[in-house]
């Protein structure tokens, strides 16, 4: 009687000696190939995820340095985030929590987390994003000991995704930097246009809150006419872009205001950082 090795030996000869037109070896070679491309893709997601995960971490750490005007082109980001100290803030009361890592804080899986995001009201929900995480951190550019800037992360509903970005204000706590969104699926030439450099210069120098303390800024339609009363807390809005623009001012509008940074923002503007 024929063994083992001689049986698989004599499957393998009738497996070749099948013509290419067969369509049991068409689709035994099918399932091979399909087998090895999945053995591939699944030994190099799991080679690159480190090197992912480095890239996304440097990628974030660009745009913060970008929207507070510590980037250009060749910056070593490293060196130039070592000026950055991240802080966790409670939104409920303003303050300073070490009750995290703040190094390892990740605020968008906390808004996905029941033991670390609270439910908005829909009332209150400006931004439509129906979760935010309890805290949130915040990057606080330092010269020295002195802290000159505070980058605060945003996020809220354009026309068809959900906008992410940072806000820089000044150590004031109402004078705008920059304003920067580092994802979104906004239409290209339309709502898309929250990254032209031309829009995102606007922001510079204006202001988050009227004298009364109430959340003033906001993206206009049309556009702003120059010395024109409450100019400094107005954006020309984008062309063809309504949507996407009132969503910018809803979210503003949310992050900015008592369910957002509104508490903390007023003890820096009362007592400094």
């Amino acid at each position: 009687m024929p063994n083992e090795n001689q049986e698989k030996k004599a499957s393998s000869m009738n497996f070749l000696a099948l013509s290419n037109d067969s369509t049991a070896k068409t689709f035994i070679m099918a399932i091979l190939v399909c087998l090895v491309c999945a053995i591939f893709v699944s030994v190099s997601a799991v080679a690159l995820k480190p090197l992912q995960i480095l890239n996304k971490e440097l990628d974030k750490k660009k745009n913060i340095l970008q929207v507070a005007g510590l980037y250009q082109e060749g910056t070593d980001i490293e060196a130039a985030f070592s000026k950055i100290e991240i802080k966790l803030i409670d939104l409920a009361t303003g303050e300073y929590t070490t009750e995290l890592d703040a190094a390892k804080y990740d605020d968008r899986k906390a808004a996905r987390d029941p033991a670390l995001n609270v439910k908005i009201p829909k009332a209150k929900d400006l931004g439509n994003i129906r979760m935010r995480p309890k805290v949130m951190p915040v990057y606080q550019v330092k010269d020295g000991d002195k802290v000159i800037q505070l980058i605060l992360p945003v996020n809220g509903y354009g026309l068809w995704s959900t906008l992410y970005g940072f806000l820089a204000v000044e150590a004031d706590g109402q004078t705008i930097v920059g304003l920067s969104y580092y994802e979104h699926a906004e239409t290209p030439g339309l709502g898309g246009e929250v990254d032209n450099p031309k829009w995102k210069k606007l922001w510079s120098g204006k202001k988050v809150y009227d004298t009364d303390g109430n959340v003033a800024i906001e993206v206009v339609k049309g556009s702003v006419v120059r010395g024109s009363r409450g100019e400094e807390y107005k954006v020309d809005g984008l062309a063809g872009a309504t949507l996407t623009s009132r969503g910018v001012s809803n979210m503003l509008q949310y992050w900015m205001g008592e369910e957002g940074y509104q508490k903390y923002l007023t003890k820096i503007q009362a007592n400094g950082v």
